[in-house]
This record gives C-alpha cells, structure tokens and sequence, in this order.
C-alpha cells in the first residue's frame, strides 16, 4: 500500500535512504551518505512531498518528489527486485507525468531500472555534492 508520508515515518524513511544509498553508490564513500542524513531528515524530506510504500504494516520503500523531479525513490535493500520500485515510479507517475530525475551514470542498476520504465537521458553532468558524472533523465509519458 502507498501512502502519504507522515512525521512518523522518519525514521524508517532515512534507514531506507542511508541504507540504499550505501548499496547503490558504491563509488561513493559511506561517510558521505552519513553526512547527509541531517539534511535529508530537515531539509529534503520536509520540501519535498513524500509517499512510502507499506509491505505487511511496514515501511519498505519511498519516494519523493520536487516540483516535477523525481528527488529520491529508494526501496529497503531486502525488498529490491520484488516489484516496489516499479509500484513507486507509477504512483509517482500518476502525481506527476512529466518527471525528470538524476542518476549517477555509475550507478548502473538504477539506471537500467529508469530505462526499463520508460525514462530517456536528456542531459549529463557533475554531481556538484559528489564530483561524480550523473545523468538527468525524463519520463515520455
């Protein structure tokens, strides 16, 4: 079940953020993701409108969205390749069709996942926070 993102899942949401982004970002040094929970937890998560994914009354992925940008989607690392980030990218879809998002070209399974629902590169650049190439990509829907 995807639901509207409360004050209460904070903690699950940055558990699912740090965790993730560890896993995914490889390239990237741990002590960066760790550095940014703060920012995600009182900053990013607060701006942006955020929904969570709920498997058997617990949080197990999330998605949020800026404007029209796709600023994160994240599933818990034990519920990947089971169908919940395809389930979050279309109800993410539905609140907004034209969405753009950015990838770390080195990131190669999440971009495979952005491909295969759909989405086309339109630009790449360095990550300012990272130093590291990244793609923005758009929805064709």
């Amino acid at each position: 079940m995807i639901r509207q993102y409360t004050p209460q899942d904070i903690n699950a949401v940055l558990d699912i953020w740090l965790n993730s982004s560890i896993k995914a970002h490889d390239f990237v040094s741990a002590e960066f993701w760790v550095s940014q929970v703060d920012n995600m937890r009182d900053i990013y998560i607060p701006a942006s409108k955020t929904y969570v994914v709920k498997v058997d009354s617990k949080v197990v992925g999330f998605y949020s969205l800026y404007e029209n940008m796709l600023a994160a989607i994240f599933v818990s690392p034990e519920y990947q390749g089971k169908g919940v980030g395809k389930q979050l990218i279309s109800h993410a879809k539905e609140q907004c069709p034209m969405l753009t998002l950015n990838v770390y070209s080195e990131n190669v399974a999440s971009y495979q996942f952005y491909l295969s629902q759909g989405f086309t590169v339109i630009s790449e650049q360095v990550c300012e926070h990272t130093g590291r190439m990244e793609y923005t990509m758009s929805s064709n829907t």
